[in-house]
């Protein structure tokens, strides 16, 4: 008995040494990659496939415990793999799910689309597609993480063809907003809400390629992963496609991929490290509340001062938002008061207003423009000092954090013999500061006309050179968007406005012949019998009104008579009228080459030879 005894100590003490040696971070991982590209009744997407076979064999490299990968699914086969792998995160720290292909926002619904899906009726998305709420439900078991990728920001396909059975039903371009109702989620998207996603030249989308670069980065945090995600799609669209990624986790570092235990630093944190880390999750949500936290736990020292620019930046914005308000509300009160012909005095007043609160909304723009460059210069500076140390003082990267966090505007050399010289950073920009600046003027044009390309107003080259043409196109965006920006300045302002358009601002103006047919001009074709006017519309044609004409069919030409019609040329010979005798006349008549008149009363006429009036005697008047 004592000898069991002893033997079933031994085996527990083994067990937990067994444990022990374990390491920490040996969590099983699971991932379902779904990739639909053949679509039965909308054409074919040439990328998903591809996207899903890059993201699974970056899981499987990862060292991930099952990476579930499935091409073109029909509705039923998608429903099984669902159920599938609800059971495989079931007793999973971390589970994932890619899903490239195409997806619809119904009423503020996401929806991901089966191969199969005909969706002849808005009301057939309940029984042809899933909802994003049914992936969320599969992955909400695992313990420690859940990550929903989806992919599929893309025009709707079945948007000619599908019939909507109430008018009032949203169904907008790309997906919506959504906000994760369970902790540790994260919902990221190809492109931010109702934008669409870029498949790009290549066999792989911009978004799958920056995912398969930093998603399975060994220690690198999947908020600054994705983060990452978004600088490269951004750079790689002309900032026409922004990812973006819903849902929060908590302040310890979250990595799909941990680092491997022997390249973690023994020595002690660093505390500047922490702040820098802090900052930059305050930046990343930028809204007051999160920099306010952040002045609240760090009230002093360089990211303090950064995150007070920030924070002066947004009281900017909100003052120029104020002001423009207040400058629309004084003008339509100027508009209602001439329209009821008030008082004179009253106009006056209203027109002092207007232009006071004209004044303050163009001094608050100006204000907002300057606190937005010097927080953007503040980072800039922030970013390149971070970037140039680190790369000479690679091998002692706690002293290049302590020194940039607490030297930021210049670093002073290191006087170590053994350890590499690194030159302050001077205050004074410096050529390649100048032509970076000259370079991001450019990339800021060049985004701006894309962007005003997109919406309908600039059609010209999208080279970044800011010309008559590109100012006339932002004069064109600001008459139709309502907006007042200084169409001589490609401003960031004026981009961050233009990109919260989700379709054509400027109207499409089509060519005599022509009209406008959503993005294109289609050629008028009138009915049989109309014509098109000068007004670009058809017009029935008016029929002619019958004119009498003498009918010169049936009755012979003079040329074509016989020459025994033809009338034959008489003497012209005085004729004799019938005439009632009066009193003072004998009742004949008498005519000579001018004119005809009545015999006189006792007078007669004789005939003495000739052929009459035309130039012979004829009968002559004689009186007794």
């Amino acid at each position: 008995m004592k000898l069991y005894r002893h033997l079933r100590v031994c085996l527990v003490l083994a067990a937990s040494l067994f444990l022990a040696s374990q390491p920490a971070w040996a969590t099983k991982r699971v991932a379902l990659v779904i990739g639909n590209s053949s679509y039965q009744n909308v054409p074919l997407l040439p990328n998903p496939a591809n996207d899903a076979a890059a993201i699974a064999a970056t899981l499987k490299g990862a060292g991930f415990d099952v990476v579930d990968s499935r091409l073109n699914l029909a509705a039923s086969d998608m429903r099984r793999a669902l159920r599938d792998f609800a059971d495989q995160a079931r007793d999973a720290d971390i589970a994932l799910v890619y899903y490239a292909g195409h997806g619809i926002e119904i009423d503020g619904t996401n929806y991901l689309i089966p191969t199969d899906a005909k969706l002849e009726r808005d009301t057939d998305i309940y029984d042809e597609a899933f909802s994003l709420d049914r992936v969320l439900l599969a992955i909400e078991p695992a313990r420690q993480l859940r990550v929903v990728i989806v992919d599929a920001c893309r025009n709707n396909p079945f948007a000619d063809t599908m019939k909507r059975t109430v008018a009032s039903r949203s169904i907008s371009r790309g997906l919506a907003r959504v906000e994760p109702t369970v902790s540790n989620t994260l919902i990221a998207f190809a492109a931010k809400a109702g934008l669409t996603a870029l498949d790009g030249n290549s066999k792989n989308s911009p978004y799958a390629m920056a995912l398969v670069k930093y998603i399975a980065k060994p220690g690198l945090d999947l908020r600054r992963a994705f983060g990452f995600v978004r600088d490269d799609v951004l750079q790689a669209t002309g900032n026409r496609q922004e990812p973006y990624v819903y849902g929060s986790l908590g302040g310890e570092d979250v990595a799909l991929v941990p680092a491997p235990k022997a390249e973690e630093p023994t020595q002690a944190a660093n505390p500047q490290s922490e702040i820098r880390r802090d900052y930059e999750l305050a930046l990343q949500l930028r809204n007051k509340a999160a920099l306010n936290a952040f002045l609240t736990q760090h009230p002093d020292g360089y990211y303090a001062d950064l995150a007070k620019l920030q924070l002066n930046q947004l009281d900017a914005e909100d003052a120029r938002v104020a002001a423009t308000e207040k400058a629309r509300q004084a003008e339509q009160q100027q508009a209602r008061l001439t329209s009821q012909g008030a008082q004179r005095a009253d106009q006056e007043k209203a027109a002092a207003e207007l232009k006071a609160a004209e004044d303050a909304r163009i001094a608050a723009e100006k204000a907002k423009q300057a606190a937005q460059e010097q927080a953007a210069e503040a980072e800039r500076k922030r970013t390149a000092s971070e970037t140039a140390i680190a790369a000479a003082l690679s091998g002692n990267k706690p002293a290049v954090e302590n020194t940039v966090a607490g030297n930021p505007e210049g670093v002073a050399p290191v006087q170590a013999d053994n350890a590499p010289k690194v030159a302050a950073l001077s205050q004074e920009p410096r050529q390649t500061d100048i032509a970076k600046t000259d370079i991001d003027k450019t990339d800021i044009a060049k985004s701006v006309q894309s962007e005003l390309s997109r919406v309908g107003c600039f059609t010209g080259a999208i080279d970044g050179q800011w010309n008559a043409a590109s100012q006339r196109s932002l004069a064109l965006f600001n008459r139709h968007a309502g907006t007042k920006f200084d169409a001589k300045l490609a401003s960031l302002d004026a981009l961050d406005a233009i990109k919260l358009k989700p379709s054509r601002v400027c109207p499409l103006i089509c060519d005599h012949g022509y009209k406008a047919d959503g993005d294109q001009c289609r050629k008028i074709t009138c009915a049989e019998g109309s014509f098109l006017n000068d007004d670009n519309e058809c017009e029935k044609r008016r029929g002619k009104k019958p004119v009498a004409k003498r009918n010169t069919d049936e009755r012979p030409s003079r040329a074509d008579r016989p020459a025994r019609e033809r009338p034959q040329p008489t003497v012209d010979v005085p004729r004799r009228q019938a005439t009632a005798r009066s009193g003072g006349s004998s009742g004949q008549i008498v005519c000579d080459q001018y004119l005809c008149r009545q015999v006189r009363s006792g007078c007669h006429l004789e005939y003495r030879g000739g052929g009459g009036p035309g130039g012979n005697t004829g009968n002559v008047e004689v009186c007794h």
